[in-house]
């Protein structure tokens, strides 16, 4: 169960330059994740793309947590004055 939204994601150079996607559309998980951030809530996203569900939106969420979670990094480092 830990990555079973990823069935829900897909990824192909073909669709939209090989930017993750949710599967079977052409809607960017960039693009769920901020509209979200936004404001826009579950409801106006599924009114506004039909072709979504909620697990969809889910899925797009932990996908973009995940791309975050492994991004590698690297503090500044502070000066002292």
């Amino acid at each position: 169960m830990a990555k079973d939204y990823l069935e829900r994601i897909a990824i192909d150079p073909k669709v939209m330059v090989g930017k993750p996607v949710i599967r079977g559309t052409r809607i960017p998980v960039e693009l769920v994740v901020r509209r979200i951030g936004q404001g826009m809530t579950i409801d106006e996203m599924l009114q506004e793309y039909p072709r979504l569900t909620v697990e969809d939106i889910y899925a797009a969420l932990l996908y973009a947590a995940d791309v975050v979670s492994n991004e590698d990094v690297f503090p500044l480092a502070v000066e002292v004055a």
